[in-house]
């Protein structure tokens, strides 16, 4: 499916969540045009096996906006789609903003804490969005394993909101300026925790049901028997049937967690996956990278 085809995307954006974005849309059928200034993308530099990951298929063409102006504006006005991650303000006044452009175009704004709030001019990368967005309260000063900020709550948001802006355009004709923050979509992500939570630290080891456990030769199972019967059967195949009345004792996650603990480390994780493979248990390996794009790529 190419959905997209036949639609021009112009990508203004520097580094991750901008190009992660643009790439989702040519994964759709867009043509994606870079406009980057003669200096390039950082990331080239910083992370050059990023880069082509994340801009194989597209176009670039090498524009210096401070200098002319006019030949980026002309390129900007043929586009359906803007992405740009600029400073708010800066594209007002490189003379490229969503008011220069025609009223056809969905023009799209990643900020790192969106605009019009105290926060508007902070400067930022994901971790500190994640930060102040209150994701990182459970397991700090652990690091996150991957940008959750820049990605999900910064580009799929924006792809989200294009889609939407794109739908909306097919029934008016016009466009839209979407801005997306990238700190108060990573803290939409958690959220629905502000209820309370049915378990204390449910999501970071509070269960000995939902939590990563050693192998016999150091890798690790990921284990989310939260369901009685995932867990009575995850019980019946270790040989430990007598903890499956106290999954929820809050007293006995300790005991659980240990007895778990030291089944697990018995055998290496080959063994285990053979043995739960076609059970319901709720377990898996935690998989390289490469691992995983052998199966998921």
């Amino acid at each position: 499916m190419a959905p997209l085809e036949g639609l021009l995307v112009v990508d203004l954006t520097r580094y991750l969540p901008g190009p992660f974005a643009s790439r989702e849309l040519l994964g759709l059928g867009a043509r994606v045009i870079r406009l980057l200034p003669p200096a390039g993308d950082p990331m080239t530099e910083t992370a050059p096996a990023w880069y082509e990951a994340l801009n194989e298929g597209k176009e670039t063409v090498v524009i210096d906006l401070k200098r002319d102006p006019e030949a980026g504006l002309a390129l900007l006005s043929e586009a359906d789609v803007v992405l740009e991650s600029f400073r708010p303000g800066v594209v007002d006044r490189l003379g490229v903003g969503p008011a220069d452009l025609p009223d056809s175009v969905v023009y799209c704004s990643l900020t790192g804490f969106g605009l019009g709030n105290p926060h508007e001019a902070r400067a930022g990368h994901d971790l500190n969005y994640l930060g102040w967005a209150g994701l990182l309260a459970d397991t700090a000063p652990a690091m996150p394993p991957t940008q959750v900020a820049d990605l999900a709550s910064g580009a799929l948001t924006a792809v989200a909101r294009i889609l939407a802006a794109l739908l909306e355009r097919e029934r008016t004709g016009r466009g839209a300026h979407v801005v997306v923050s990238m700190t108060h979509g990573a803290h939409r992500l958690a959220s629905h925790r502000l209820g309370g939570e049915p378990i204390d630290r449910l999501l970071t080891g509070g269960l000995a049901c939902y939590r990563m456990y050693a192998t016999a030769e150091g890798r690790y199972l990921t284990v989310a028997a939260l369901e009685p019967a995932f867990f009575s059967r995850l019980c019946e195949l270790l040989d430990l049937s007598g903890l499956v009345e106290r999954q929820y004792d809050p007293d006995a996650q300790a005991e659980i967690g240990e007895a778990f603990a030291e089944r697990i480390a018995s055998k290496p994780l080959s063994t285990w996956l053979e043995l739960f493979d076609g059970e319901d248990v709720s377990v898996g390996p935690v998989s390289t990278l490469e691992e995983a794009a052998a199966d998921f790529s």
